[in-house]
């Protein structure tokens, strides 16, 4: 394969007068607007599409065209960050016009490409429409407004590093709170999820302003060499083990980051539930949310003994209402995301003292990256499906002689970034509150306080730091400035020197706020 510059395609076919007719047509040679991975054989140009005969090409030429993109290395990443400082400095970001530009354009962006983001993540993850529908495609932009106390100023030029799961919720979302809060943004996408990473570019690049928001697509090298730049704020969804990456190249410049992590996040079930409801919740803040491909899907149960097989029969039933006899048919269900995590997951369903322990499903196709619903009991606590996040459609079910065990069970772990709890004791439920620490806690139900747009979503310890949604995204991305307004009269001499007996007697009767003493010390009448 000869891969050559539009300039040398157009010389090489400079004799042949079809070509070149063609060649003027569509760009060859005029500054390299030709569309690339074009291929140029014998007597017959093949083209992405379909072109009129005419222009055959009659040369005796076997040329493959190709780009060659431009590799993103450190000096790049350099350049596009002094780009991006320029235009902050401008001050275009924070005009409010500019930011509801933005912010109506991506809302925009949305509508009309709907059907386009949810091909990309049906690609990327096999994403049901549906579910891709209500979990990425309805992005909330309310933004709230500071108070006459505080001025909240954007911290200038932002990094967002998205993740693969929900490529595109995870990707907007910060990147609307960051445009909100007046700041210029570089997007990393995650290149797990290539279709949704491709389809972000094309789509911000058309609708909003490329001098203030861009993208930056690759793998490790790119990022690397993003974070080799000075940035305002570093925004990370992902692991523990990237988010610590993350963290120790701000550090070098005293950057702030916000992460959002993840961990083991428990269920604890009660005997006294609705079980049947409870199996729904369960099964849709685990199966139902991509396939256990989810920070805060469900990772594992913490049941009683006695109460264990009621509840694993209810899960079996709702399973086969949900997903038919034969889960690896369903339509319903997302795939692994790729052949990497599918081994992680078959080798922790496959360690010796857990395969043994699977009660349901464990079927698995390496070919359609296909692993069902499956459901283990009492695994032991030192295996490694216990030690690390799942993050996939595998559910063991830990039991214990009480339920108030459970909750030394969660806190001998690092802190999740949620739990859940289903009970209808009163006390419990205040117990579970009061002694488990997460990130966030829902109370008979799952997932569902993500969707709160008043309440803030983070972690807590590893599994994240920081926390946005709603207000609390334009705050992430925001500094709050304490300002000070004053007039020239009401010109106090008591905090000036001399500090004389009678100043220093006023000082203290305003410090400690009795009126009383405040009135006598201001008309000169001091009390001990």
């Amino acid at each position: 394969m000869t891969i050559v510059s539009a300039a040398a395609a157009a010389a090489l076919f400079k004799d042949c007068t079809r070509c070149f007719k063609f060649s003027s047509i569509v760009g060859v040679g005029l500054g390299g607007t030709l569309t690339y991975r074009h291929t140029y054989k014998i007597n017959r140009v093949h083209f992405s599409g379909s072109i009129p005969s005419s222009y055959y090409c009659c040369a005796t030429l076997s040329i493959t065209m190709e780009e060659v993109k431009p590799t993103f290395d450190v000096d790049k990443a350099a350049v596009l960050v002094n780009e991006m400082r320029k235009t902050f400095s401008s001050g275009k970001t924070k005009s409010y016009e500019w930011r509801m530009s933005q912010l109506e354009s991506i809302s925009k962006m949305i509508d009309e490409k709907e059907k386009e983001i949810i091909e990309a993540l049906h690609k990327d993850l096999s994403k049901p429409e549906l579910e891709a529908f209500l979990s990425e495609v309805e992005t909330s932009m309310a933004t709230y407004p500071s108070s006459a106390e505080i001025v909240s100023e954007p911290l200038g030029v932002v990094l967002v590093i998205s993740t693969w799961n929900f490529p595109f919720l995870l990707s907007l979302d910060p990147v609307i709170g960051a445009i909100a809060a007046g700041n210029a943004v570089v997007l990393k996408p995650s290149e797990i999820a290539p279709a949704t990473s491709s389809l972000l570019t094309k789509l911000l690049g058309e609708y909003v302003d490329e001098s203030a928001i861009r993208v930056v697509e690759g793998a490790v090298r790119e990022t690397s060499a993003l974070l080799e730049q000075k940035w305002d704020k570093i925004f990370f969804t992902g692991g523990a083990r990237v988010g610590r990456i993350v963290m120790a190249a701000a550090a070098k410049h005293l950057t702030p980051v916000t992460l959002e992590l993840g961990g083991k996040c428990p269920a604890v079930v009660d005997s006294n539930v609705n079980l049947q409801v409870t199996a729904k919740r369960i099964i849709a803040g685990k199966w139902a949310c991509n396939n256990g491909q989810a920070c805060i899907g469900v990772d594992y149960i913490i049941t009683t003994k006695e109460f264990a097989q009621k509840l694993i029969d209810s899960l079996r039933s709702v399973l086969e209402e949900f997903f038919g006899k034969d889960p690896m048919e369903s339509k319903d269900l997302s795939r692994i995301v790729n052949s990497f995590q599918f081994m992680r997951l078959v080798n922790l369903l496959d360690e010796d003292k857990v395969s043994d322990k699977i009660v349901f499903g464990g079927q698995r196709d390496e070919s359609q990256l296909q692993i069902a619903p499956t459901i283990l009991l009492d695994v032991p606590e030192d295996s490694l499906i216990m030690q690390e996040e799942i993050f996939g459609p595998l559910l063991p079910i830990m039991t214990v002689e009480k339920l108030e065990d459970s909750l030394d069970m969660i806190n001998r772990k690092p802190k999740p970034l949620a739990a859940y709890l289903f009970s209808d004791d009163e006390q419990i439920k205040s117990k579970f509150v009061q002694n488990i620490s997460a990130g966030g806690i829902a109370i008979n139900d799952t997932v569902l306080q993500l969707t709160v747009s008043g309440l803030p979503f983070g972690g807590v310890g590893e599994s994240g730091m920081g926390s946005y949604h709603g207000e609390f995204s334009f705050d992430a991305f925001s500094h709050k400035k304490a300002v000070l307004y004053r007039s020239f009269a009401g010109d106090a001499p008591t905090r000036y020197p001399p500090y004389t007996p009678g100043k220093q007697k006023q000082m203290k009767a305003l410090v400690s706020g009795n009126i009383f003493n405040i009135i006598l010390a201001l008309l000169g009448w001091f009390r001990d």
